[in-house]
């Protein structure tokens, strides 16, 4: 099946939601996605497409979505998958990175010990809006010596220039908003 095909597909099982979290805002519900086997199937399909072969050890599932799309991409490209959460839900001992949001910071963190040096890492989240959230997954992971090849996402909000903050750090994404 062609990709194109696939992606629209993807596309049109992403439902919209306006007004959510707060007035004037557009927002992109993927539950709507996982409850179509063909479009889930698709999107992880896709992406293990994209990276197999690629020598990739680490897949990074940002909280909490990344989480969905992570693993199963992981365990199909025989790589081990490790989350990055945010503070406080990690039991054992932690790094931590501190990104910018609209309104204040916040900070992901990830288990000393779960990326070794010279691990290729692929970053993955379900969207990119400004892009704070993959950069400091980025810092986070070459901090412990891994190698960022790619960072993933299903949806891009092109209008907020995310991809932008992500300097020379490719970025794949499936599905744009504009």
């Amino acid at each position: 099946m062609a990709i194109d095909q696939r992606i629209a597909g993807i596309s049109s099982a992403i439902r919209v939601i306006a007004d959510f979290p707060k007035p004037g805002i557009l927002f992109q519900d993927i539950t709507t996605l996982l409850l179509d086997v063909k479009a889930f199937r698709d999107t992880i399909d896709l992406f293990v497409e994209r990276y197999k072969g690629k020598n990739i050890s680490v897949v990074a599932g940002i909280e909490a979505r990344g989480f969905i799309f992570g693993p199963p991409i992981a365990l199909a490209i025989g790589a081990k998958f490790v989350p990055l959460r945010k503070p406080r839900k990690l039991p054992g001992e932690v790094i931590s990175e501190e990104y910018s949001l609209e309104y204040g910071t916040d900070k992901i963190e990830i288990h000393v010990g779960a990326v070794q040096e010279g691990d290729r890492a692929l970053v993955i989240d379900d969207l990119i809006a400004t892009g704070g959230t993959l950069c400091a997954a980025i810092k986070l992971l070459e901090r412990v010596g891994a190698q960022v090849v790619e960072c993933a996402c299903v949806i891009e909000l092109p209008e907020l220039k995310g991809r932008d903050k992500l300097g020379d750090k490719p970025l794949f994404v499936l599905v744009s908003s504009d």
